[in-house]
């Protein structure tokens, strides 16, 4: 076994062992993204000589036995939309190329507080808008189960490059669901904490009161490690919940026996493949056999999350990238006669197809005469949406149902029809909407192809939702299934 196919937990054992060295382990996986890299295009940069400095001064940390803590010497990977200090960081997006920020963002801190090592930034959705990896200002990334097929959006290149051995784990972040679909279609786990849980600054933000970062790992433990690494209060942040952040491994193991767990009607949606609908009633079976009573719930607003989310994402999204405009920073078109002239160029010029369709979108939705048809009502809705949470959380102590409604599809087959891509987001959009988290961990295969199951637990409850996963993914082999690429390296 190489050393990029194990997890967290095991490499951190090995290296407190001093079996091998974090430097040993960064080469492994620097080697596997260089063998690799051409084909899954997860990474929009590399920075290898940060990682061998960093996984260097791990090294020392580990032999002083000084400050020791579960993620000193992992190589991680960060969604391009997470600024690191002196690092290029274009949220997959051209009109950034070359920018640098000044400063870096919490989480990056608290890594970098751990003694983690970063091995680059993973390719994404033009600043996050996506569910394909497809409207990247660069080049599509392709699945590593497939590589004729999407890793899912917009963390793709976060999820393509843990389900390839390109990274032991990896940040991602999730608006309306864009961590928690590309784990399902790439066969790892992939979690969205509460907003608030996780300090959202330094993040390169789309809709702002959705946005959530969030790990993308091999497994349920993993995810725990993370986590606890990243979350709690951070006064940079005015959304960031002061909330004390529990141990997330001290209650992992507890099971599921005695839990009532709630199936949502409405998240058996029209459309769904009959193999990952099956996948996913065999995995609620499972966890039923595991002790916990099985409720079918109504979240009877489900099916107008998606268009409120089409109305509100969007209205933030017009409202934050109004700052890109080649003044500042990031991209300046030539050739303009005055300044009106330059924002209208760099702007044309700088944002891509998928991007520009939203500004407008939200722009519409914000304007005088629509503002109340359209923004307000979709606020109204997302009002409904959580009380439907609040309500259902009354009955059942979680939720269970499908991460996406089909596999990861065909390259190419969804970009000409933009609400066929937005289907994609169906079952995973009202957990944003409704401040809710929820984890998605492998269930099973489709056509040879992951599925994933998603479990939502009420708001600042990732301790639940992350328990009812592993105890799951204890009693199933699904999380050790690897990818192509990933089994070919061994």
């Amino acid at each position: 076994m190489k050393l990029f196919h194990r997890t967290i937990r095991d490499l951190h054992q090995m290296l407190r062992d001093r079996e091998i060295s974090s430097v040993e382990l960064t080469q492994s996986v620097l080697d596997q993204i260089q063998a690799v890299g051409d084909r899954t295009k997860a990474y929009l940069l590399v920075t290898k000589e940060l990682a061998l400095r960093q996984a260097h001064a791990a090294d020392e940390r580990l032999r002083s036995k000084r400050d020791v803590r579960p993620l000193t010497g992992i190589p991680i990977a960060l969604k391009d939309v997470l600024c690191v200090k002196e690092v290029a960081s274009t949220a997959g997006s051209k009109i950034l190329k070359g920018f640098t920020p000044p400063y870096s963002a919490t989480v990056v801190e608290r890594l970098e507080a751990e003694g983690a090592v970063f091995l680059g930034k993973t390719n994404c959705d033009e600043f996050a808008m996506g569910s394909s990896n497809e409207n990247s200002g660069y080049w599509p990334v392709h699945n590593p189960w497939g590589l004729d097929r999407v890793p899912g959006g917009s963390s793709g290149g976060s999820a393509a490059a843990v389900a390839s051995g390109e990274a032991i784990a990896a940040l991602g972040s999730d608006t309306g669901g864009s961590i928690r679909q590309p784990a399902a279609l790439t066969g790892i786990v992939g979690l969205k904490p509460t907003y608030g849980r996780v300090s959202r600054y330094g993040l390169i933000a789309f809709a702002s009161s959705l946005d959530q970062i969030g790990p993308m790992t091999r497994d349920v433990v993993d995810s725990a490690l993370l986590l606890q690494a990243i979350a709690g209060h951070d006064p940079r942040d005015s959304t960031s919940s002061p909330k004390p952040v529990p141990d997330y491994l001290a209650t992992l193991g507890d099971g599921v026996k005695g839990m009532r767990l709630g199936v949502p009607k409405e998240y058996f949606v029209a459309g769904m493949e009959p193999a990952v609908e099956q996948s996913i009633r065999d995995a609620i079976r499972l966890l039923e056999q595991q002790g916990a009573s099985i409720e079918e719930v109504s979240l009877p607003h489900s099916d107008v999350a998606l268009p409120a989310y089409y109305i509100i994402a969007p209205a933030e999204a017009s409202s934050n990238l109004a700052r890109y405009d080649g003044v500042r920073y990031g991209y300046q078109a030539e050739g303009a006669r005055n300044l009106i002239e330059e924002y209208m160029l760099t702007r044309q010029q700088g944002f891509g197809a998928e991007v520009k369709r939203r500004i407008m979108l939200g722009t519409y939705a914000l304007s005088s005469g629509y503002y109340d048809a359209y923004y307000l009502q979709a606020q109204k809705v997302r009002t409904l949406i959580i009380d439907d949470f609040k309500r259902a959380f009354t009955k059942v102590d979680a939720l269970l149902g499908a991460t996406s409604p089909t596999v990861a599809f065909p390259l190419g087959a969804k970009t000409q029809d933009p609400v066929a891509m937005y289907l994609n987001d169906i079952i995973t959009i009202p957990a944003n909407l409704g401040n809710v988290c929820a984890i998605s961990v492998p269930c099973g295969l489709a056509d040879g192809l992951p599925v994933g199951l998603q479990v939502i637990a009420p708001g600042f409850r990732e301790d639940l939702a992350l328990r009812i996963a592993f105890a799951f993914e204890a009693a199933t082999e699904f999380h050790k299934a690897q990818s192509p690429l990933m089994g070919a390296a061994a």
